[in-house]
């Protein structure tokens, strides 16, 4: 194709031959199956850890460790893996990171102990790199004016797939066992994985370059010391001398990382990029933004499962907990598209306002009007039609700033600000609730209430940062504008 011919040369890199380069609807829809078991795999889990915590014999600290190794790797993982593939090809680092995806769920599959689980998690956390990977690759391949619609549906399936693991989940267990809630995804990771070896070609975009080792460390510690006691928080105690020693020692950490970068000469993130208005604004969006929507996951299952005997419960099954689900992934896939259009059309700073807007609502919906069925079902209609419009803007945005050769760091650390905004959102959710207990040791309808609004608050706050970022031009950036910013 003669696009990514003339892209190449513009960044100095070496076009493969116009006959060998596959239509892009194929490298997308690799690309899509391959985001989709990742993005099945970070949700399946979670509806299943009570069955997985009795079947491996262990605790409710253990089962949780399975999710929070999960996000731990996924989190270190995914903006090296993101350098690794601006450095040395996106193709070739992204049929490592399936093949080592394939081998945890593999492992996943066949643990039989908490130990062999929580390894096989940490290994499937290196599937977090598929997203920007993806990203880079469609940038590098696709026709210019077809860039901002396929990564806002790589976006959106983010989401798609997380609300589907929720839904299929329950039958999965109910019908088979907790094993083939990674057998099932590992079919679609070696499919994808065989495809983008045979069809997609390696991006001739690089970056020269190598990995600053001390980058990476320090990267890796101020994640697992910020993130380790968010997610154990509730377990050891939020003023616990572990809690409190962790989050100092991010604290320190994370000014550490930043002047390292600053300095070296071949940084892992290049802070110049990072302290770009545009990526700086959509990185604090991505935070409040995950904040307020990753709690939908956490309140919504939880709040339709409580017996109807508390006044406002549903008395929901896990399976039928999921079907509540249904229409926040129904509104994601439909919105994705339409996102798409809406950045290359009219810049990607529109869908990211309405979808913090929209998303907002959802919640003020779930807030003040919660009493029936059908309420529940068109709060998360409206939940999915935020979040579709928000994902895929939020990774159009970093494209749009960054020159090609960083699409890969800059878009791995916004998914990782994503999924920190979401983890605090989650517990943040999860202590309310907890906060409320009545005597009978169920959580209250006020806990919820109150719950639902601090989500809303977030996602307003966000709406206000999304208002504040720069609308850069249309299509993205060359390296002498990104220079110039």
């Amino acid at each position: 194709m003669q696009v990514e011919d003339r892209e190449s040369a513009r960044h100095g890199g070496e076009a493969a031959p116009t006959a060998h380069r596959q239509h892009h609807n194929v490298t997308f829809t690799l690309l899509a199956v391959a985001a989709v078991a990742y993005a099945l795999l970070q949700s399946l889990v979670a509806p299943a850890l009570l069955t997985i915590q009795h079947d491996l014999h262990t605790t409710t600290t253990g089962a949780a460790w399975i999710l929070t190794a999960y996000l731990l790797s996924a989190s270190v993982i995914t903006p090296i893996a993101g350098r690794l593939g601006d450095m040395f090809g996106k193709k070739r680092v992204m049929v490592i990171v399936l093949l080592v995806l394939a081998a945890g769920t593999a492992l996943a599959g066949l643990a039989t102990t908490i130990g062999v689980m929580i390894v096989a998690r940490v290994i499937q956390g290196a599937g977090g790199a598929v997203f920007p990977l993806s990203f880079s690759i469609i940038r590098d391949e696709f026709p210019r004016e077809r860039v901002p619609h396929g990564v806002a549906l790589i976006s959106a399936i983010l989401g798609i797939g997380g609300g589907l693991g929720i839904v299929l989940a329950g039958p999965i267990v109910q019908n088979l066992s907790y094993h083939w809630l990674f057998w099932l995804p590992l079919i679609a990771v070696l499919v994808a994985t065989a495809g983008i070896v045979a069809y997609v070609p390696e991006s001739p975009v690089r970056t020269p370059g190598r990995v600053d080792p001390l980058g990476a460390v320090l990267l890796a510690g101020w994640l697992v010391a910020l993130l380790v006691p968010i997610s154990e928080g509730p377990t050891w105690g939020w003023l616990s001398a572990r809690t409190l020693g962790l989050f100092a020692m991010a604290a320190v950490l994370f000014p550490v990382w930043i002047w390292a970068e600053s300095r070296s000469a071949a940084p892992l993130v290049d802070m110049r990029m990072m302290r770009l208005r545009p990526v700086w604004t959509t990185n604090l969006a991505a935070l409040v933004i995950g904040f307020g929507m990753f709690a939908s996951f956490v309140l919504v299952p939880q709040f339709v499962e409580l017996p109807t005997s508390t006044g406002f419960g549903f008395g929901a099954s896990v399976t039928e907990a999921g079907l509540f689900m249904v229409p926040a992934t129904i509104g994601m896939l439909f919105v994705g598209p339409v996102s798409g259009r809406l950045s290359a059309t009219v810049g990607s700073k529109v869908p990211l306002v309405l979808g913090a807007g929209i998303s907002c609502l959802a919640f003020v919906l779930l807030a003040v009007a919660h009493d029936s069925s059908w309420e529940i079902y068109l709060a998360m209609l409206v939940m999915g039609v935020g979040i579709g419009f928000a994902f895929g803007s939020m990774a159009n945005l970093i494209i749009e700033s960054v020159p090609a050769q960083q699409t890969g760091v800059a878009t791995g650390m916004n998914t990782i600000v994503r999924s920190i905004g979401g983890a605090i959102g989650s517990q943040v959710s999860a202590v309310i609730v907890t906060a409320t207990v009545a005597a009978n040791g169920l959580p209250t309808e006020g806990g919820f209430t109150l719950a639902f609004m601090v989500a809303a608050a977030a996602l307003a706050v966000g709406v206000v940062v999304a208002l504040r970022v720069p609308a850069p031009a249309a299509g993205p950036v060359d390296e002498g504008v990104a220079e110039a910013a």
